[in-house]
């Protein structure tokens, strides 16, 4: 095994983008939990078939497919680049699979927030 290990990041950029990525992955958790919260007060107050809630059942479901799509293509691609020889760490692939997730996670907090 070589002194540099692709498992542990050795030089400054690779330990900022760890960072990064320790931040995304607890931002997408709470984005998550408070887009969950709010989404789940609008389901005790409104009528399951509002067109208001139609609408945002609507959206979280197309929203998730399409951020699982993106992920999808993203894990595909690393695997294609495995294939030929070329890999990305960990860290830079952790934040490539959790961008669509974290985007649309924080745009759903945001929004939801912002209804009143």
């Amino acid at each position: 095994m070589s002194p540099h290990s692709p498992f542990i990041p050795h030089t400054p950029a690779a330990m900022l983008d760890v960072w990064k990525l320790s931040v995304m992955a607890l931002e997408l958790w709470s984005t998550s939990f408070s887009t969950i919260a709010m989404r789940h007060g609008l389901w005790q107050t409104q009528s399951p078939t509002s067109p208001r809630m139609l609408k945002e059942n609507q959206r979280m479901v197309s929203e998730k497919l399409e951020a699982s799509m993106e992920t999808g293509f993203e894990i595909q691609k690393a695997m294609l680049q495995m294939a030929f020889g070329q890999t990305a760490p960990w860290w830079v692939m952790g934040r490539r699979t959790m961008t669509p997730y974290h985007r649309r996670s924080s745009a759903n907090s945001r929004r939801l927030s912002r209804r009143r």
